[in-house]
């Protein structure tokens, strides 16, 4: 009777321990839980031993390193035993089969301890390479979906990127085969989604969960906060605004509907919009609510003498001409280091490609006003494609035309006025700085004051004109051209003339 009672108890307490092992060894499959390595180190708890975790090769997947029998390890590896069971030199070794999912090899268990193996630690080690193929199965499942999404941001990136070099065809032909049906559109509008960064991932999931597959939504490659989706339908811009409505410390800004082949100028117009979307409190901003300059020159004229000015590109091969054009578009709207980001080049190649468009038209971009007349060139160039030019019998089309129409005049007036009330003479600091091409230390010697004085002073004149002058883009370049046009500045050569134009360098 105590005999059969003791068995009983013992019989109890082995069913307790059993249970706990196995209760522990569950846990590191829950979605918090730990990987092979910490499963390892259980193991080498749980049954006294030393654990190894390798493939066939010999890599060590987890545990510590083991001299093993390769011939053992072969035929468990390629499925000829499930297991091997030894001792050798005073040790107890138990292998164990580990399957892994295709392609990858199986992988070999291997428990080696002084004792021999019991009925508990047996199961243990069992029970534990289940664990383990379940893990790893977890582990490349997600590694592989991981490498997957991995691959189409850097899809979508390469799209983008083909379009902002003007490939239109090669954009196409990407896109085709994961999203077919995207760029059958001849126009888009770009947005750019602002937030912190640490909360970019998370935005940009959301903005592919309200777009779907009707946008391409990229990271961006050169601001980390910035989301950039190209939405060739009007539905996703809705979708977007309406994502960002509320949302602490988004900003949103978009582009005027442009041609797949000028996304590089809509992207510069929905970076300049974000600057305005700061300001207001809906948090959004879109680049066609604002009057811009060229749409109030004669678009003939303006045709006509864009196409003068970019004559010596003409000559170029289409792919060569396009490359330069959209690498310049972009160089004067960021820095190199941020356009070679964005078109996924070295930035020594942003800088021989701006260095041959400048040899080419015979011009010198360290200058604001060239660089504004230059941009004002390369914009007009796609948007007045179906414009007609101008009556030859008109006689060439010049600058000072361009910029001595009533309407222009009349928005120069407009948007410098804003800077006249502010006692501190906003406008003559902000006129001096662009003369001297932003430079706040020259342009502090010139009006006798202090270089972060300068610097304060165009701070303050951002909000006030509503665009972002401190970074050269389009924003900057629009005030050079009102301040040419109002004739606070000199007009720069026109790029591309010869000495004696009427277009030549002219003063006032």
């Amino acid at each position: 009777m105590a005999g059969r009672e003791y068995a009983r108890e013992q019989g109890t307490a082995g069913a307790d321990a059993d249970a706990g092992w196995a209760q522990e060894l569950l846990e590191h499959l829950r979605p918090a839980g730990c990987g092979p390595h910490r499963v390892a180190a259980w193991l080498a708890g749980a049954a006294h031993a030393d654990v190894t975790l390798q493939d066939g090769a010999g890599h060590l997947l987890a545990g510590t390193r083991a001299a093993l029998d390769a011939g053992l390890v072969a035929d468990i590896t390629t499925g000829r035993i499930a297991s091997a069971a030894l001792e050798d030199r005073g040790r107890h070794l138990r292998l164990v089969r580990v399957g892994r999912p295709h392609p990858a090899p199986p992988a070999v268990l291997a428990v080696s301890r002084a004792v021999p193996f019991d009925r508990r630690a047996s199961e243990i080690v069992t029970h534990t390479a289940q664990v383990l193929e379940l893990l790893l199965a977890g582990h490349e499942s997600t590694v592989a979906g991981r490498r997957l999404r991995r691959a189409t941001s850097d899809l979508r990136l390469a799209i983008l990127q083909l379009l902002m070099v003007e490939d239109t065809v090669s954009a196409r032909r990407v896109a085709a085969g994961l999203w077919p049906g995207l760029l059958d559109t001849e126009t888009a509008c770009v947005y750019v989604v602002e937030s912190d960064p640490r909360e970019r991932d998370r935005l940009a999931e959301e903005c592919l969960s309200a777009a779907g597959e009707r946008a391409l939504v990229v990271r961006c490659p050169a601001m980390n906060g910035h989301v950039i989706v190209l939405a060739p339908r009007d539905t996703a811009g809705r979708e977007l605004r309406t994502l960002v409505r509320g949302l602490p410390g988004v900003f949103l800004g978009g582009s005027s509907r442009q041609s797949l082949a000028r996304t590089a100028a809509a992207y510069g117009q929905a970076v300049s919009a974000l600057a305005v979307a700061r300001y207001r409190p809906e948090q959004t901003a879109v680049y066609a609510e604002r009057t811009r300059p060229e749409r109030l020159m004669d678009p003939a004229a303006l045709r006509d003498w864009t196409a003068r000015v970019l004559d010596p590109l003409d000559s170029l091969p289409h792919h060569t001409r396009a490359e330069l054009l959209g690498t310049t578009r972009l160089g004067l709207e960021f820095t190199a280091v941020a356009t070679a980001k964005i078109l996924g080049v070295s930035r020594n190649t942003v800088r021989a490609r701006m260095d041959r468009v400048e040899s080419l038209l015979r011009t010198d971009f360290t200058g604001l006003t060239v660089r504004a007349v230059v941009h004002l060139a390369l914009n007009a160039e796609a948007g007045l494609a179906e414009t007609p030019r101008s009556d030859p019998a008109h006689g060439t089309a010049r600058l000072s035309d361009l910029l001595s129409g009533p309407a222009l005049r009349t928005w120069s007036a407009e948007l410098l006025g804003r800077l006249d009330p502010d006692g501190r003479d906003l406008r003559r600091t902000l006129r001096t700085w662009i003369a001297v091409g932003g430079n706040a230390e020259r342009a502090a010697q010139r009006l006798g004051m202090h270089a972060q004085t300068v610097r304060e002073h165009v701070r303050s004149a951002e909000p006030v004109l509503e665009r972002q002058l401190l970074a050269s883009g389009g924003d900057l370049y629009e005030v050079v051209l009102a301040h040419l046009v109002a004739g606070d500045l000199d007009r720069p050569p026109l790029p591309g003339t010869k000495p004696g134009h009427p277009d030549s360098p002219v003063h006032g």
